[in-house]
């Protein structure tokens, strides 16, 4: 009963302010026709990934084909309701993604790519904030580190060492605070590290059809990042 009055004093409050009214249940999800609104998106990735395969040389054509899902998301996200900075950051992040989307497709800048990434992270990490802080998290997320690092460092030129072992630090530390935040962050930072992962392996060891489960991985998480824009603050499941 106490709880019931509570959520009804909280719709009651919104009212008052001139919030729109959701009932508590739909708060958790994203806002309605939001299928809709991601069609192009979807669109897009399959574009790129049915495409790409034909695409045998690096240019600006496949640059801008396997970028524009993400930039995709980064306008939709104009449309999430109530804006304000945690909007502004996903926005930035996603077109950070872009840069680096486009510059991985030149192998020659590769390290470029790394960093436009590397700023994506930060973005991310800065969106998602210390609260709550749970630090429970952290010995699972450092094993999980270390093995990550043990297993992939070896692999890479000496060149590319410490900025590999720069970018997987801020990767695992947006990791840490998408698990606190919960919602579809968490899902799309887990899916991020998949993606990562199989990229990493793909270029020592080559998957059967690496490219398209690091992308469709990689698609997945930075949609269901940006659609943490569109879930209540409050409602952080752990």
């Amino acid at each position: 009963m106490q709880a019931t009055v509570g959520g009804c004093r909280s719709d009651l409050d919104a009212r008052k302010e001139g919030l729109p009214w959701r009932p508590r249940f739909l708060a958790q999800h994203p806002q309605p026709r939001m299928g809709l609104g991601l069609l192009p998106f979807f669109l897009a990735c399959a574009v790129y990934l049915l495409v790409q395969s034909s695409l045998d040389q690096p240019s600006r054509v496949s640059a801008l084909l396997k970028s524009l899902p993400v930039l995709y998301l980064a306008g939709f996200l104009g449309t999430a309701h109530p804006g304000g900075g945690y909007r502004s950051l996903l926005q930035g992040a996603l077109l950070c993604s872009a840069v680096g989307d486009a510059c991985l497709v030149w192998p020659e800048a590769f390290l470029h790519g790394m960093a436009a990434f590397g700023l994506a992270q930060l973005l991310y990490l800065w969106a998602f904030g210390l609260t709550p802080l749970r630090p429970d998290l952290l010995l699972p997320i450092l094993l999980v580190c270390a093995l990550y690092f043990g297993f992939l460092l070896p692999h890479f030129p000496p060149r590319l060492v410490w900025p590999v072992l720069a970018y997987s630090t801020v990767l695992f530390s947006m990791l840490w605070r998408a698990l606190a935040r919960g919602g579809s962050a968490r899902w799309g930072a887990l899916l991020f590290l998949l993606s990562d992962t199989m990229l990493a392996c793909n270029t020592f060891h080559q998957l059967p059809h690496g490219h398209l489960l690091v992308m469709t991985t990689y698609y997945l998480a930075q949609m269901l990042i940006a659609l943490s824009a569109f879930q209540s603050p409050r409602l952080k499941s752990h």
